[in-house]
């Protein structure tokens, strides 16, 4: 027989509503994920725990989110789209160093950001993750930077078939000093590397 506090704890549990997701519970658990990762980081984040402190089932989070790699990937893009505005200063270069600035701070002071590090070397031996890097996260959180680059294309800073092998050689650039831990912005040497990268793309034989 289910007592009183039973009772309780599943009036109060949140729940899915059929098929849809509830926005309550939906952000009960985004919250929650975002405190757990700013408490323990990748390595302690866990969807056990993110059920528990959200209140919510794990069968509602793993039907929304099916690996733990896409409920970070869902934090980590709506914190980054809250912090992050594209720049778009007529100069291909400053974007560049405008945008790395912004993002290397990100991936510094916020929980998902701090956590990013972790899902992208997991990746390298997690087919799950892999697969929420590669398939869901690129292709949503590559579109802003492809808007710069289609942008310097139009204004003739860039050949418009070297836009998404500038965008793969800039993304390498960033993940390597995120994956070696030294993301101490340098604006100098920033300015450096996006000069580099247009001034290559412009030349012609």
């Amino acid at each position: 027989m289910a007592t009183t506090s039973d009772r309780e704890i599943s009036v109060s549990r949140r729940t899915s509503v059929g098929a849809r997701r509830n926005p309550a519970t939906e952000r009960a658990v985004l919250d929650a994920a975002r405190a757990l990762m700013a408490d323990k980081g990748y390595a302690g984040f866990s969807i056990d725990e993110v059920a528990r402190r959200a209140g919510a089932g794990k069968p509602t989070i793993y039907r929304w989110w099916p690996t733990k790699a896409d409920l970070i990937v869902a934090v980590y893009s709506e914190e980054k789209a809250a912090a992050i505005v594209p720049p778009d200063t007529g100069s291909l270069a400053r974007d560049l160093v405008d945008y790395t600035e912004a993002l290397w701070r990100f991936w510094r002071e916020t929980p998902s950001g701090r956590a990013f590090r972790g899902l992208v070397a997991e990746a390298q031996a997690s087919e799950a993750a892999l697969e929420a890097l590669r398939d869901k996260f690129l292709p949503a959180r590559t579109r802003e930077l492809k808007g710069l680059f289609a942008r310097a294309a139009a204004r003739g800073e860039i050949a418009a078939a070297d836009a998404d092998l500038l965008l793969v050689l800039y993304i390498g650039f960033n993940w390597y000093w995120l994956l070696t831990g030294n993301v101490v912005f340098d604006r100098e040497a920033t300015a450096r590397v996006a000069n580099i990268l247009v001034r290559g793309a412009s030349a012609r034989p």
